[in-house]
């Protein structure tokens, strides 16, 4: 009689070690924190960043020479239209605001005074407009390699930083052929340079995490830019216009402590003999001080909390 064979008993259900594997409703954090895995492009700390930064020093000089030098690169003239455009600039506004409208009444020195403001104020106005596309004008650079992106804005500054650097020889031969011999006083333009530099870089900053997430913003600053430079004295002289108009007084603090107006007026005071102590609004260097360090201490860790975005989206 043939034999049935009976059906295959069933495998016995595999025993987990305890303390092996994670459960199948594990949540992915979980998982990841329990294999040592992070988010890819995590902001650091604010001091690691820092650190990242200072070992990155090279790449951004390196960075901003190079962009610097690619800048004139198909102009016939090159690197003269460093020294062209502000002295362009300046021969407008004598034309248009010294001998047309007479704002040189009153002020000695006119021109060295008026070249001085037009160079102080375009070092201002390029740094906050090569900021203001940092990063959206290099997406293709912080997609591809992974840095800290503040490396962008501070070397654009720094790059506006060089480019005034040679305009100031240019200034000095025009101070020299007005009668502005060198005195000890020239030696201020370092620390109000070093101070302008710290100011323009945290605004720079500023600019450059509202103008990743706003493109437009660069079509806006212009503008903006623009009413900045009628307000902080570059082509007349606050004190004599304001001499006589019984202005409310929170007005005269804004436009004596307008940081623009700050470092134009110590760079003046430096380099003109005829811009004495007088002309400066009170404790000047202090308001040059705390404006580098506000703008410089806010721009660096608003720009640092949105590390992790830039580039994405």
């Amino acid at each position: 009689m043939p034999q049935t064979l009976a059906p295959p008993a069933p495998e016995p259900a595999a025993v987990r070690p305890s303390g092996s594997g994670t459960a199948p409703d594990a949540e992915p954090s979980a998982l990841a924190e329990r294999h040592g895995l992070t988010v890819s492009g995590a902001r650091p700390s604010l001091a690691e960043y820092t650190r990242q930064l200072w070992h990155r020093r090279h790449f951004i000089t390196s960075f901003a020479t190079a962009r610097l030098t690619a800048m004139y690169t198909t102009a016939k003239l090159g690197q003269l239209w460093q020294v062209i455009t502000p002295l362009l600039n300046a021969g407008v506004y004598y034309l248009i605001f010294g001998v047309l409208i007479g704002t040189r009444k009153g002020v000695p020195d006119y021109i060295p005074y008026l070249v001085t403001g037009v160079f102080v104020f375009t070092f201002l106005q390029n740094s906050v407009m090569a900021g203001t596309r940092a990063i959206s004008g290099n997406l293709g650079l912080v997609r591809a390699l992974h840095f800290p992106r503040a490396c962008l804005p501070i070397s654009f500054c720094l790059a506006q930083l060089q480019q005034l650097l040679y305009s100031m020889g240019v200034l000095m031969v025009i101070l020299l052929a007005f009668g502005q011999l060198p005195t000890w006083s020239w030696l201020l333009v370092v620390p109000a340079l070093a101070l302008q530099f710290v100011f323009n870089t945290g605004l720079a900053m500023v600019m450059a995490r509202l103008g990743a997430r706003t493109p437009d913003l660069a079509q806006l600053l212009p503008f903006i830019m623009r009413t900045w430079m009628y307000a902080s004295g570059v082509m007349f002289s606050i004190s004599v216009i304001l001499k006589g108009k019984h202005l409310p007084q929170i007005v005269v603090v804004l436009l004596n402590g307008n940081p623009a107006a700050v470092y134009i007026d110590l760079m003046r005071f430096a380099l003109i003999d005829s811009f004495t102590r007088h002309q400066l609004p009170p404790h000047v260097w202090a308001f040059a001080a705390g404006w580098a360090l506000l703008a410089g201490v806010v721009g660096y860790v608003y720009f640092w909390k949105a590390e992790e975005r830039y580039g994405r989206g």
